[in-house]
């Protein structure tokens, strides 16, 4: 096993809650007619790449804009790496997330028509029961709180299962959230949009 990272996900976009590009397995259009503005954020509790431990570390892609259905492709995309990393842990989790190593991101890689960018930020992911978070320096930040049912406070939040063109491939759970990115020359903000939470578990 060339490499292997587990942890937790946290994302949001600027779809209402819950996103039909993630529900319908990319077969629905996202929300707005100008497409997708989306953050993707990665905690890794465990993980190494090659031989080179990256527990610990966080990573963060972004998709500066895609058309409103996912599936046809043409999405820009950016990433954020840990400032925490050595030189060897960036390039390795670079090529995990990047798709050059196979795995969830690579099976996405013929859908991106443009890499925008990539650069080192301090990053720090918060967990507190339903409520997740992750900033980025001064570049991004994301909130998100699993959803609570009025009927129900008490409830675990509902979860999307099956959902296997997600890049996290596991059983999804559904949060609204907000988040802001200004970088690479890109500006969003979304406000009590679309989220999700998950464990992710990845090999390759």
């Amino acid at each position: 096993m060339a490499w292997q990272l587990s942890g937790g996900y946290i994302e949001n976009c600027n779809c209402e809650v819950a996103c039909p590009c993630t529900v319908a397995n990319f077969a629905a259009p996202a929300t707005y007619e100008d497409g997708c503005r989306a953050i993707f954020c990665f905690h890794i509790n465990n993980g190494q790449v090659d031989g080179v431990d990256v527990s610990g570390l966080n990573a963060a892609v972004f998709i500066a804009d895609s058309p409103r259905m996912m599936i046809e492709g043409g999405w820009r995309i950016g990433m954020f790496v840990d400032d925490r990393a050595t030189p060897e842990q960036a390039e390795k989790l670079g090529a995990v997330f990047g798709g050059q190593l196979g795995g969830p991101m690579a099976a996405l890689g013929p859908l991106v028509a443009e890499f925008i960018g990539s650069e080192p930020a301090a990053m720090e992911y918060r967990q507190d029961g339903k409520r997740r978070s992750l900033t980025v320096g001064d570049r991004a930040h994301l909130e998100v709180e699993e959803i609570t049912s009025p009927a129900d406070p008490e409830a675990a939040a509902p979860k999307i299962t099956g959902a296997t063109a997600h890049p996290a491939m596991a059983p999804l759970t559904v949060a609204r959230g907000s988040s802001e990115l200004n970088a690479f020359g890109v500006h969003f903000a979304n406000e009590g949009k679309s989220a999700f939470t998950a464990e992710f578990s990845w090999a390759g």
